[in-house]
């Protein structure tokens, strides 16, 4: 029996099979579009798979998480099997090197560092991590945040770890702070300059992530929910549209607005 038919035998299969599957999929009889996949080409997916994680955790589903797990771990195998066909290097490696990282950051488990307070560890992990990088100075500490992220997330985690460094404003500053920047959009607006009023609705975004993290705010949740709310909210226009007869892009703007107003009493 060969490995294929060995594998289309079993009932159930294990982290080797998942190995063995993808050696299969990038072999000269595998599978045509995923031999042609690079580390680039397949950069977008991997993303994909790890917000449709975070879906599903966000909505309980346990059955969805086990599956979009292995659609993350899939491509983790993924692109370690490429590196290790480019000789660079192999799932083993990747393997040893978060064993590694993982030890020595956690000195309070695997070895005899004691912490007295609750706040110690998460300190003592970010002097830790820094060693483990290089890091001479703070702000390559912030250059270290993923550039790739999204910006919302970049900025809270800027915003963060400059405070950690003595670099912050305070929760009423913060509001003025906002203030201050919604002025200049206005004044940007004004000029007419494009890109002027692209760098002060930038300024604007980051002032306002700012503020609500100085506020206990996790931004990046609150505009989930003001997403979602918006979206109900949008339901009910359209719903009222429908029922006065009309599609929603046939009704009139003053309508519209109305509605709105609606929503907003009906939808919080």
């Amino acid at each position: 029996m060969n490995r294929i038919e060995t594998l289309c035998s079993k009932e159930r299969y294990t982290f080797e099979d998942l190995r063995t599957v993808v050696e299969i999929l990038r072999s000269p009889q595998g599978c045509p579009w995923d031999k042609e996949q690079t580390h680039e080409s397949i950069r977008m997916n991997f993303l994909e798979e790890v917000y449709e994680t975070v879906e599903t955790i966000d909505n309980k589903d346990l059955a969805g998480m086990r599956e979009e797990l292995g659609d993350v771990l899939f491509q983790v195998v993924f692109h370690s099997r490429i590196a290790e066909e480019d000789g660079w290097f192999d799932l083993a490696d990747v393997c040893d090197e978060i064993c590694r990282k993982m030890i020595i950051r956690h000195p309070h488990v695997f070895g005899d560092r004691v912490f007295d307070s609750e706040g110690k560890p998460l300190k003592d992990w970010e002097a830790i991590k820094a060693n483990s990088h290089s890091f001479t100075t703070a702000t390559e500490t912030l250059q270290a945040i993923p550039r790739t992220l999204p910006a919302l997330m970049r900025a809270d985690k800027l915003g963060k770890k400059s405070r950690k460094f003595g670099f912050d404003w305070e929760a009423p500053e913060s509001i003025a702070k906002v203030d201050d920047e919604l002025a200049e959009v206005k004044e940007a607006i004004a000029e007419g300059d494009f890109d002027h009023i692209e760098e002060e609705f930038g300024d604007l975004l980051l002032s306002t992530v700012n503020a609500a993290r100085l506020h206990g705010v996790d931004p990046e949740l609150a505009l989930t929910k003001a997403c979602e709310k918006y979206l109900k909210r949008f339901a009910s226009v359209e719903a009222q549209s429908l029922s006065a007869g009309m599609k929603i892009s046939e009704n009139s703007r003053e309508n519209l607005l109305a509605y709105w107003k609606i929503a907003k009493m009906d939808v919080t």
